[in-house]
């Protein structure tokens, strides 16, 4: 690759290092888990964190490993408001629905306040896969 075609990623690069701004992200813990279960369902407890300097509203939704909606999943508490810095654990239920074995996706979505200026809504997703003992 020619040294003129490096030259925009070498300055993004730069301005990025220099940068004095924090980088905030929503965040969520644990990010990957297997669960055991000899029930038709397992559970997760999941913690989703609010960094920034306002409180945030989130609500827990459940995915299949093709991003559809799992019927019957349930999160205890969902949507919560998580003040500045706070963090909040959730348990979340997840059936089998008659499989042995169950990949998810837990997602923890920032809902925007009403007539606020920005309506984006942040995502931010772990995988979980769950064994059904026999």
């Amino acid at each position: 690759m020619p040294v003129a075609r490096l030259i925009p990623f070498m300055v993004m690069i730069g301005a990025a290092a220099l940068s004095n701004e924090p980088s905030l992200a929503q965040s969520m813990t644990p990010m990957r888990a297997e669960v055991r279960s000899v029930a038709d369902s397992f559970a997760v407890r999941v913690y989703p964190a609010n960094p920034y300097d306002h409180p945030i509203k989130v609500e827990i939704k459940v995915y299949d490993q093709d991003f559809a909606l799992v019927p019957g999943a349930r999160a205890a508490a969902s949507p919560i408001m998580l003040s500045t810095g706070a963090s909040r654990p959730i348990v979340v239920v997840i059936p089998f629905d008659g499989q042995t074995e169950r990949k998810v996706r837990i997602c923890a979505e920032s809902i925007p306040y009403p007539n606020s200026h920005s309506q984006i809504r942040a995502q931010i997703c772990g995988k979980f896969f769950g064994r059904r003992l026999s």
